[in-house]
């Protein structure tokens, strides 16, 4: 009888691969075997040579939901196989590929169970299956087998081994499956108050959460603080001990349609989302009169949204009833809190009580954020349910590189042969412990790949905390330093991602600010070319904007600047009382400044003119706010103009921010139809400067990436104009606009100098 030998890579592991081979051959009677090898599923098949290739057409056709097959290879094999089909133990296998699965949200089936009082998981909040459950955040090695993570230390119980032997049980190897009797359990600690476990914590905590209190509870892969989110004392408090004033809380919804309608607006893509394996926190319109606390998202139009991650989670959110605020236990930009004695002290003058639980978390991973823009779901940071993201190259890498990406919203990304691995949000580098936190996981990917760089790709700046940890790097392991600048990497991710072939691209990279090669600030150009062959063609007119890193933090440092530069008066009430004539002669004399067209701040500069955000209390508000200010406007009618363009002395077109200011400063109109004609002025500018490059160029496709691209009004004005104009719009969707898909970009801009 003829028999194959197939081998599979991709996401196969965790993912209940193998006892889907097993039905599926008893379906297609094909005898043999399968089994687990470093990365891959390795299968000997033996049947009629007809009924091998449907069984080979259905492994990838038929494959589980949540499971990502590519075919490594098929070959003939002289072998007597034995009647019958088995799986065997894992194998170490040379030239593995290994693919991580991302943690997933619970399934359907283990739902059902989970509210079933008859079933022996009911109300068990580790309850898993091959479908769900963790698993990059208890992985310690591969291959995937539960000695090799987090539950090696939970053996199991008889039923639960039953379940795991059993290659028609959707529990076979199961890696974390558990119950009551044999798994991990909850623990509920409270000052004076006596501590509870088992059902009697879960209990505990919701009693907590019901009395206002902030519970701080250990998931997946962090640690989260919960509050009533209709409680505007307890958000309040939460705001206050987190040090947190403005930044927007996600809202936890009960999974019912009723209260998510109540308070968001959500369509069928936005559903579908939120409902994803990934559960990920899905920005989304927030309804007039929805019955949250003021204080969850003051001053935006939209609501950070989720459902349920975890069992934990879902048991909380049924039966607490209402929406509850879950943001991320740690202060902004720090690592996710992982360990319960080390989040007990961190959080003992924020959270009320504790939800812990035992199970260990190898790695933290911080709650994936995305919002539909255009029409279509984007990642705005990666984490939890979408993590690691591991994708093909366009090319094949000459040896092993390490990315590692920028400063502010960090990730890193390992690539190594035709493949590239991209790490969950780490944070901003401002923080020692964020960069210890990126130092470990550059350690953790090169020991779960088994891939050691020989080079390391960073950003220009040179002061940045990931150049200069890989700088220090380099040194100590001998490694090559290769610097690839901030923009070029920004076009160079948009086009891995979506254009990864030959053809001219158009990419607009509007952001805050990156170093350039000019030694000037970018953040708002337009690049020609492909990876590793970019050049400028077009730019904001650049300005001189004073006080060095401080005016990423003061939108109203931006707004002086254009206002100076024009030679108009700032309006009153935008200038500080403290620093502000300093500040001035200052930019007179040239110190302390440095020239930048970015884009980002042109936003800032709008959103502090308008008054809405002179100082920030955190990345990006200014411009937030001015975009949700936009979107309450009755929309300006007729077309836009754009800003006037001109060649500058160096051949790049220019367009001239200075005609915008008048409109800006205009009290006789109401601040929202102000907010909304920026926005509409800007994608008009970049639609002028696209058709102006493609009449002396000839390009046809063009790309919007970098963090000002988040703006959903203004993409929704930009993206329908540059179709109708008859260009190919390319937007990413699997790597962030942000400056999270840094460090991918950098190894498809590194690639595409060879």
């Amino acid at each position: 009888m003829p028999a194959l030998r197939i081998e599979l890579g991709g996401r196969v592991q965790g993912v209940g691969f193998r006892p889907f081979v097993y039905r599926l051959a008893r379906r297609h009677g094909v005898s043999g075997w399968v089994r687990n090898g470093l990365g891959t599923v390795e299968i000997l098949a033996a049947a009629d040579p007809a009924i091998l290739d449907r069984f080979t057409a259905a492994l990838l056709a038929e494959a589980p939901p949540t499971a990502r097959p590519g075919l490594l290879g098929v070959t003939p094999v002289a072998e007597a196989v034995e009647p019958g089909f088995s799986i065997r133990d894992s194998a170490a296998t040379e030239g593995a590929r290994p693919a991580f699965p991302p943690d997933l949200a619970p399934c359907p089936d283990c739902l059902r169970e989970l509210a079933d009082r008859s079933d022996r998981r009911a109300g068990y909040p580790f309850i898993n299956c091959t479908q769900c459950g963790p698993r990059y955040s208890l992985i310690r090695r591969l291959p995937y087998d539960r000695a090799n993570t987090a539950m090696a230390g939970f053996p199991l119980c008889p039923a639960c081994r039953a379940e795991y032997a059993d290659p028609l049980n959707r529990r076979f190897h199961a890696e974390p499956v558990a119950c009551p009797d044999c798994g991990p359990y909850c623990r509920f600690e409270a000052a004076g108050a006596p501590s509870a476990a088992g059902e009697a914590a879960l209990a505990a905590g919701l009693a907590a959460l019901r009395r206002g209190l902030i519970v701080a509870v250990r998931g997946v892969g962090g640690y989260h603080l919960l509050c009533d989110a209709a409680d505007q004392a307890a958000v309040a408090a939460l705001r206050h001990r987190k040090s947190r004033p403005d930044k927007p809380f996600a809202v936890l919804f009960p999974d019912d349609a009723r209260t998510l309608d109540s308070c968001v607006a959500a369509d069928a893509a936005a559903r579908a989302a939120l409902r994803g394996p990934a559960r990920p926190i899905l920005l989304l319109p927030r309804r007039p009169g929805a019955p949250l606390a003021p204080a969850i998202a003051p001053g935006f139009g939209t609501i950070g949204a989720m459902l349920a991650d975890s069992p934990l989670h879902h048991l909380l959110a049924e039966g607490f009833g209402a929406p509850l605020v879950a943001t991320s236990a740690n202060r902004s930009g720090e690592p996710m809190l992982t360990d319960p004695d080390a989040a007990a002290a961190a959080l003992a003058g924020i959270a009320d009580a504790f939800l812990h639980h035992d199970r260990p978390i190898e790695r933290p991973v911080d709650d994936s954020v995305l919002r539909i823009i255009d029409g279509a779901p984007r990642i705005l940071r990666a984490g939890r349910g979408l993590c690691p993201i591991e994708r093909t190259l366009p090319f094949r890498l000459a040896e092993p590189v390490l990315a590692l990406g920028g400063h502010m919203k960090s990730t890193i990304a390992l690539g190594f042969a035709d493949r590239v691995v991209i790490s969950p949000h780490l944070g901003d580098l401002d923080d020692p412990a964020a960069l210890a936190g990126l130092a470990r996981m550059a350690a953790d990917l090169q020991s779960l790949y088994g891939i050691a760089p020989r080079r390391l790709l960073v950003d220009a700046h040179p002061g940045y905390a990931s150049t200069r940890w890989a700088r220090a790097e380099a040194r100590a392991r001998g490694l090559d330093i290769v610097p690839v600048w901030h923009h070029h990497a920004h076009a160079s991710a948009l086009a891995g991602e979506m254009a990864p072939g030959a053809a001219p691209l158009l990419v607009l990279t509007w952001d805050g600010v990156g170093l350039g090669p000019d030694g000037t600030l970018w953040g708002g150009e337009a690049l020609l070319g492909r990876p590793g062959a970019w050049r400028r063609v077009a730019r904001f007119r650049p300005f001189r904007l004073q006080g060095g890193d401080a005016a990423s933090r003061a939108p109203w440092r931006s707004a002086a600047a254009l206002c100076w530069a024009a030679g108009i008066d700032p309006p009153a009430g935008l200038l500080p009382e403290q620093g502000a004539g300093i500040a001035r002669a200052a930019w007179a004399r040239d110190l302390n400044c440095h020239r930048t067209g970015a884009a980002g701040r042109l936003f800032d500069a709008a959103a502090a003119l308008l008054g809405l955000c002179r100082v920030a209390s955190f990345e990006g508000q200014g411009p937030a706010l001015l975009e949700s200010l936009a979107d309450t406007a009755d929309d300006i009618t007729g077309p836009a103009p754009g800003l006037p363009l001109a060649d500058a002395a160096d051949g790049v077109i220019e367009a001239d921010w200075s005609a915008a200011l008048p409109a800006l400063l205009d009290a006789s109109v109401p601040a929202a139809r102000r907010a909304a004609a920026f926005h509409a002025t800007m994608a008009a500018t970049a639609l002028a400067i696209a058709e102006t490059v493609r009449r002396r160029h000839g390009v046809a496709a063009i790309g919007l990436a970098g963090g000002v691209f988040q703006n959903r009004n203004l993409v929704e004005r930009l993206a329908p104009a540059l179709r109708a104009a008859g260009f190919a719009t390319l937007f990413g969707e699997a790597i962030a606009c942000n400056d999270a898909g840094l460090s991918f970009g950098q190894i498809i801009e590194y690639g595409g100098r060879a």
